[in-house]
This record gives C-alpha cells, structure tokens and sequence, in this order.
C-alpha cells in the first residue's frame, strides 16, 4: 500500500517570518505506520516548497498513491480541502483522508462544504490512522469503518461518526520518523540553522478560554525524558538539527520532568550543539525563578511568555489567572538569566481602543522583553471564548483565522485602524531596539540571536509578508482607511462538535466539590430548634 502524505500551500505572514518549519505531524505519523508494518510512505510539502498546483498535481500523480493524507489547523482548512479535490480529479482510485484540530471539531461543516472528503481522522491521529490504513491494505475498507473509532465520513447526504476514540495512554510508544523530512528546507532564520519542533508532552490541565489545545489532546500525558533526549541527539547527529522548539503547549507544566529534560540534555553535552526555545506561563517562570540559570545552562536560550494583554481584565478574561505585575517580573527575572524573552499581547477584542493599544506599547516597552510580539485575537469556533463572543464574530472565512488578521471589529475602531495601531506598536517598539539595544547589548550569542531576529523581520517587512501587509494594501498609517482583507463573507460556520476532556472532568469535579461544600456551609447556617422549647437558635 502506497501512502503520501502532503502539508497544503497556506502561508500567512504570521510564524513564518522567522523560518520555514518542519511540519511535525508527518513525522509522527509515518513513525506509527513503519510500526505496522506500512513502509511505502511519500510526502510532499508544498506550503516549504511553494508548490503551484500544476506542479503539485504533477508531484501527486508521479507517487500514484493509495491514500492522501492531510492535515490542517483552522486557517488551512480550504487549502487541504483543495488539496484533496486534486486528488479527487487526478488520483481518483486513492482514499482521501483529512485530519488535524480544525476537522476534529467541524468536521459536520468539512464534510458537507467538502463532500469529496472520504474520511476524517478526529483526535490523535496515530492509532487511529494505522486503524484506517490496516483496513484499507487488507481489503476490508470502506466495510470496516464503522468499527474504527474516531472516524467521520459521509453515507449519502447524512454525516456519520464513530466514537471517539481513547487518546494514546503510553505516551512514550510515540516514535516519531524524522527522516521523511528534506532538512535541508528547514531553516531557522534567527539563528541559520536547522530547527526541528519535537513533542515532549500533550495536552494542558489548564482551561484557558481561548485555546483549542487542552480540548483537542484530551488529556495531559508527559513522555520519559530520556526518550525525548534520544529524539533531539538523533536530530542533532542525523539531521544536523541546531535548535528546536518543543510543540507542547506548556512543557514546564510537570517541574520535575522539565528538570529530568534538562539534567539529561546536559549530561549528553547537547547544549554545545543545539539551543532551544519554549511556550510557557508567566506562573511557572515565577515559581522556577532559581532554577533559570539551570535551564539556560541546559540550552534553553528563548522563551515566549503568554502574558497576553496589558489590561487585567482582559487577563481575566482569557482565564489566565495570572497579574500583570507577575509578567513584568516574569520577563526580568527571564532577561537576568541570559535567557530571551517573548511577551505576547493579544489584541483586537470588542473593547479595543487606540488607547488600550497605546498601553500595551507602554506596558511591553516598561517590561522590556527582548520581542513583543501583538496578535490579533482569534476566535477558534471550538472554544468556549468563542461561545461567549461569537454573536460578534461577523467573519467565518476561516483562512483569515490566522492571528495577524482582524477578525473581530472594535466598537471604537475600523479593522483598518486595529491593523494601523498594531503595526505602530511593531515599528516604535523594534526601531528603538534596533538603535539603542540589539547592537549593545549582552552577551556575543544574545548579540547574534537579536540581530538574527531583526533580520527576520526586516526580512519580511520588504517582502511586504509580514502580517500579509502586501495582500491587504497597507502601506503605512495613510492607507489604513484603504486596507483590504478579501473576506470571503460567503463563509458561515456550523456548530461545532466537542467530547469530554481530562480538563474538563476535572473542573467538573471541582465544581462538585465546591457545590458541596458550600451546600455544608449554608445548613450549618440555617435555623435550628432548641431542643428544649421552641425557640429558634441560630448556630454558626
């Protein structure tokens, strides 16, 4: 059985800026598949590559699969459908398969925009994808699928769904094949060098409204240290791989299997041949203030901080449970350790103002972290932010679902003005850096790596890429009331469909608990009668 798998053309002006990125997905999978014995495996990226559809066509027919693969996140999901309608009309005896968070959730509205679609994979796609691709070798496909969870697909005009299958509880089984990548498309600008995105755990206990990931991986599970060590020493002596981000939402979460990762990296001596970088909380940084230098000593040279907005109500309302004097401190205490910080600002929500984007540029430059970065709020239509909001979202063209696009209007301001006080904030924020830090300051890597970053956006800023400025028709503060999106406003969107996670069951739980005690509380308040008459007492 030949299987290809292949990454859609969707580019943004967003994360690219600073690379070209391995598409992880494809690793893992064909690992889980080479288990089972399915070794004619094929990829084609065509978002690295750039692919015409022509020549993608052309790449497609040459393999002749059996199965074509796809994955897509939200702003993807038109360019995987297209995908797959080529392969519809060029490969028409192949199966074709889509999966990935977007089609997780929606896949009701995938199917029924995208009928030529034949299955979706919803969840964890290992597992469930040697499921699919056993049933299909062995001739019991399309028979079988009913039995097979974590399906969807198509009978006639009905949209059918299996149960949802169990997430992978032997996290360390994960044996992902990096080889099946072409590394030398894969390039991190900042520092020019080979950059790879492992994965050391899934999923978060925390329920941050306006995240997708702790619904989609269910439940939080952390592999062994040691395996994901291996891992890295086999990118660094296989693939030449000198730095890494690890995909995991929040790898610090479990303290002491963060600590067990950097101990081991340290012992192996690959801190001398590959640095690395992370997503975390502001919380974990403050809890691990000296344990900092431990890391950077470990390679861990940049770390991007959710602190998220200036304003703490908006910090409540994301359900961050953090304070902005705590991102202030969070950011000192990272730069005091020689470590690069990130801070991330969302921005664009219903209450934006020129104001409140004036003080997030204060805030940021007050802090002073070493990159800021101000996305514009996104409304994933699988999130509980998005169920509270979602009377004001007037955009469902998915593709511009991108965190550098507007999808939410202020009630003060036009998308043209939010984009024009966004990228005033990028360009007061990095020409006073450019001029009075980057050049200055730190140590000869900090040095390198800052001036590598300015690269990568000088880089794109004249390539008209970053933020997609090009495409929009924004050319600096005249043109903000001339800026074009290209919604397509055609677009709606269903309701999405959703299943218990981890997180969830345990917000249950602690609601119950919390329901209970404050039941307890209220009857030891309640009136009594006084056991000798018939009087009522009160009793505290």
């Amino acid at each position: 059985m030949r299987i290809l798998f292949v990454h859609p053309n969707y580019r943004s002006g967003g994360a690219e800026i600073a690379g070209t990125w391995p598409p992880a997905w494809v690793p893992y999978l064909t690992g889980a598949l080479r288990k089972v014995g399915l070794n004619d495996i094929h990829f084609i990226d065509a978002m690295t590559e750039n692919l015409s559809e022509a020549d993608l066509v052309a790449r497609m027919t040459a393999v002749a699969p059996d199965l074509v693969g796809v994955t897509a996140i939200t702003p993807s999901i038109y360019a995987a459908e297209a995908v797959l309608a080529l392969a519809r009309d060029h490969l028409p005896q192949a199966l074709r398969v889509l999966g990935g968070i977007h089609a997780t959730f929606m896949f009701q509205q995938v199917l029924t925009e995208a009928p030529w679609v034949d299955v979706i994979v919803r969840g964890e796609g290992e597992e469930i994808l040697q499921a699919l691709c056993l049933a299909v070798a062995e001739g019991r496909w399309p028979q079988a699928r009913a039995a097979i969870k974590g399906l969807a697909w198509r009978e006639g005009e009905q949209v059918v769904s299996s149960p949802a299958a169990p997430t992978i509880k032997d996290i360390d089984s994960l044996d992902p094949d990096w080889s099946i990548l072409d590394w030398k498309r894969y390039i991190y600008i900042p520092l020019n060098t080979r950059v790879a995105i492992p994965n050391m755990a899934r999923g978060c206990p925390f329920t941050c409204s306006f995240c997708s990931q702790w619904k989609f991986w269910r439940d939080y599970r952390v592999r062994d240290p040691k395996k994901v060590v291996d891992e890295i020493e086999r990118l660094v002596r296989d693939h030449q791989v000198g730095f890494f981000i690890l995909a995991d939402e929040e790898p610090t979460i479990n303290r002491k299997k963060f600590i067990a990762f950097c101990q081991e990296l340290i012992d192996r001596g690959l801190p001398d041949k590959i640095k690395w970088g992370i997503n975390t909380r502001v919380t974990d940084i403050y809890r691990d203030r000296d344990l900092l230098s431990f890391y950077r000593r470990a390679g861990l040279v940049h770390v991007s901080l959710g602190t998220e907005a200036a304003a703490q109500l908006k910090l409540d309302l994301f359900n961050k449970e953090t304070t902005v004097a705590q991102n202030k401190e969070a950011v000192r205490l990272l730069r005091e350790a020689d470590i690069l910080v990130e801070a991330q600002f969302i921005v664009g929500l219903d209450n934006e103002t020129p104001q409140t984007l004036e003080e997030t540029f204060q805030m940021a430059w007050d802090w002073q972290p070493d990159l800021a970065n101000w996305a514009m709020y996104t409304p994933w239509p699988y999130t509980p932010l998005f169920q509270d909001l979602k009377d004001q979202v007037e955009i469902h063209d998915f593709s511009k679902y991108n965190f550098v696009t507007p999808i939410m209007k202020p009630a003060a301001m036009t998308r043209g003005e939010l984009l024009d006080g966004v990228m005033n904030n990028y360009r007061r924020f990095y020409s006073r850096k450019a001029l009075f830090n980057y050049p200055w300051k730190g140590s000869g890597f900090r040095r390198r790596y800052l001036l590598g970053c300015l690269w990568a956006f000088l880089r794109a800023g004249f390539k008209r890429s970053f933020y997609d400025l090009g495409k929009n028709n924004y050319w600096g503060p005249q043109s903000k009331g001339s800026v074009d999106f290209h919604f397509d406003e055609s677009r709606s969107a269903l309701p999405a469909a959703d299943w218990e996670t981890a997180a969830s069951r345990a917000a249950r739980a602690a609601e119950r608990r919390a329901a209970v005690k404050d039941q307890a509380r209220a009857r030891h308040r309640e009136p009594v009668l006084a056991c000798g008459g018939g009087d009522q007492q009160m009793e505290e």
